[in-house]
C-alpha cells in the first residue's frame, strides 16, 4: 500500500520560511528518487524538486533554484523541503510522489498521491 502523508504547509508572510515533511512507507521511499510537486487550482500540477535515491543528487524547477532545499532521512522514510523566501506566487498545494525521470518529464512511479499540504503566502 503506497503510503505518502505530507505536513508542514500553512500561512507565512511572503519572504518567510516553511519545511514541509512527507511520511512515506518504506516501500514507497527506499530506492525511489523522490519528488515534491505542487497544484494550484484550475493548473496543472508541476515539479518543484527530487532527490536521487541515494541522497547524492538534486534538481530543482528553475523558479525555486536557491531558495528551496529537499533532504530525505532514510531512516525514518521522511522526504523534507526546506522553503525560504517565500513568494506569493508559491503559494499552493504541494504533493510528494516516488518519481522516475522520463525524456517528457518525470512520472509518478506508484501513479498515487497523498492529500498534499496546503502553502499559503501573504504579500
Amino acid at each position: 500500500q503506497v503510503q505518502l502523508v505530507e505536513s508542514g504547509g500553512g500561512l507565512v508572510q511572503a519572504g518567510g520560511s516553511l519545511r514541509l515533511s512527507c511520511a512515506a512507507s518504506g516501500r514507497t521511499f527506499i530506492g525511489y528518487t523522490m519528488a515534491w510537486f505542487r497544484q494550484v487550482p484550475g493548473k496543472e500540477r508541476e515539479f518543484v524538486a527530487a532527490i536521487g535515491w541515494d541522497g547524492g543528487s538534486t534538481d530543482y524547477a528553475d523558479f525555486v533554484k536557491g531558495r528551496f532545499t529537499i533532504s530525505k532521512d532514510d531512516t525514518t522514510y521522511t522526504l523534507y523541503l526546506q522553503m525560504s523566501s517565500l513568494k506569493p506566487e508559491d503559494g499552493a498545494r504541494y504533493y510528494c510522489a516516488a518519481v522516475r525521470r522520463l525524456p517528457r518529464g518525470w512520472s509518478n512511479v506508484f501513479d498515487a498521491w497523498g492529500q498534499g499540504t496546503l502553502v499559503t503566502v501573504s504579500s
